[in-house]
């Protein structure tokens, strides 16, 4: 059976002169990528990413690996905050927990989380009607890929279902029906089962 997972990027190079969906990946980020391999995608046929820079490098490294020319599609993109641009760690976290909390409301500006888990759905089902045969590799973001995997797996949005810190963490489900398969899991963890 085919399989669905969902890749969010690695570590970033944090600048705050950038906007953030133009921050690239950092080399720690890098060589977590590199060192994972490629063995756990084994049958993986498309990769599609968000049109992020961080999400689009993940992509490029693990396409050239396995000779897979990546898609971009912009409805998976990561969680608007655009309103506030970059802000320190601990605000960061405050608004993010209120994000969670609220799903119909906007932290502060930020796209509500009710219209990022609608735009994330509506974006993974584009991509399954397109997706042909073999396993899909969607590469994206922990906000949006969390409250996808909690629409997937019949969850209320909540930041315990969050990624691990860090990012660089998948979660799976079985094609065609994205039946639920598993949580996020470190990317480590799946390169090492492989």
């Amino acid at each position: 059976m085919a399989l669905l997972r969902y890749l969010s990027h690695l570590q970033v190079r944090i600048d705050p002169k950038v906007p953030v969906p133009r921050w690239s990946l950092s080399e720690e980020g890098r060589a977590r990528l590199l060192a994972a391999g490629t063995r756990w995608l084994a049958g993986t046929t498309r990769i599609v990413s968000s049109s992020e820079t961080k999400a689009t490098e993940t992509a490029a490294i693990l396409g050239a690996a396995l000779s897979i020319a990546p898609e971009t599609d912009p409805g998976l993109d990561e969680i608007d905050r655009s309103a506030t641009g970059y802000v320190p760690h601990a605000r960061h976290e405050a608004l993010a927990d209120a994000f969670f909390a609220r799903p119909e409301d906007s932290a502060e500006g930020w796209e509500r989380a009710a219209e990022v888990a609608a735009r994330g759905m509506a974006a993974l089902h584009r991509q399954l009607a397109a997706h042909r045969a073999g396993d899909l590799l969607i590469v994206g973001h922990g906000g949006i890929g969390t409250l996808c995997w909690c629409r997937i797996a019949g969850l209320a949005p909540d930041r315990r279902h969050d990624q691990p810190a860090g990012g660089g963490a998948v979660w799976a489900a079985r094609l065609p029906a994205l039946t639920p398969l598993h949580g996020w899991r470190p990317l480590e963890a799946l390169a090492g089962a492989a």
